[in-house]
């Protein structure tokens, strides 16, 4: 299989990636056959997968959009994935010019190419981390230079804690960076759940199955089991609901949903 030019030396282009699977189903180019033939399968159970990802998407920037009309101008994206269009920073930056983004992820293809989008562009970084070993992230030279934890700062977890499993620790995870965060801070999160598809538990969980074939399971949580992740922030209106649901842009565009985006929740919680 040939190698092409952005993908970094010492990647295993054998093996599906969660990071390239999603810039598939959101019609990127920066995957490989292997992640390809993944996603396809997966969408085999859920043909609105691609809908999903363009509600996450959808769901980041409102979400951003908004953390700068509360004067927040920091942000923190772990899990940030292979950048497209509309990344974290283009919304963050284009609101307020002096916005500042950290993104973080332990892909290395996400790396590279978050390092070229990034080129020239002083207000933001990729760091090489694991949302599993938060000290790492709070420890990163790069992230410290350009955020300023003593300020508040959006923390970023969209699309991500469903890949960590309990064994892993999320809850310990997510209240470890709660408590490095100052007051005013933000939690800005998605979780996939099987509460929403429109589709059997049994169906869906066929695509659950093709992530774990991957070795990326993809865990599902229930709406209570997800709103544990807010514990020590106070819920922003209209709290944790479906994606379309948070502060839609317009009640026709809502009308407009395809029902696939219902799967999962979003919300945003504020630090006291």
């Amino acid at each position: 299989m040939e190698r092409p030019a952005w993908a970094p030396q010492g990647i295993d282009i054998s093996v599906p990636s969660v990071s390239r699977m999603y810039d598939f189903y959101l019609g990127g180019s920066h995957n490989f056959e292997v992640d390809r033939e993944a996603a396809r399968k997966a969408m085999e159970f859920m043909p609105g997968l691609p809908k999903v990802m363009q509600a996450n998407r959808a769901f980041m920037r409102r979400a951003v959009h908004h953390a700068t009309t509360l004067g927040v101008n920091q942000f923190l994206d772990i899990g940030s994935g292979i950048p497209t269009f509309g990344n974290v920073h283009e919304v963050a930056q284009a609101a307020d010019p002096e916005a500042r983004v950290a993104y973080v992820d332990h892909d290395p293809v996400a790396v590279a190419h978050s390092q070229a989008v990034l080129e020239g562009n002083e207000r933001a970084v990729i760091a090489a981390a694991d949302l599993r070993k938060p000290k790492d992230i709070l420890d990163n030279p790069e992230v410290n230079a350009l955020l300023d934890l003593d300020r508040p700062v959006a923390l970023l977890l969209v699309a991500v804690l469903h890949f960590i499993e309990d064994a892993d620790g999320p809850y310990a995870a997510v209240a470890e960076l709660r408590d490095a965060l100052a007051p005013g801070s933000l939690l800005v999160l998605t979780h996939a759940s099987y509460e929403g598809i429109p589709l059997p538990q049994e169906e869906a969980g066929g695509t659950v199955d093709v992530y774990r074939t991957i070795r990326n399971p993809l865990i599902m949580r229930t709406r209570k089991e997800i709103s544990r992740f807010f514990e020590g922030y106070e819920m922003i209106d209209p709290g944790l609901v479906a994606m379309p649901e948070w502060r839609p842009e317009s009640a026709e565009a809502l009308a407009q949903e395809d029902p696939f985006t219902y799967s999962g929740f979003a919300g945003v919680g504020r630090k006291a």
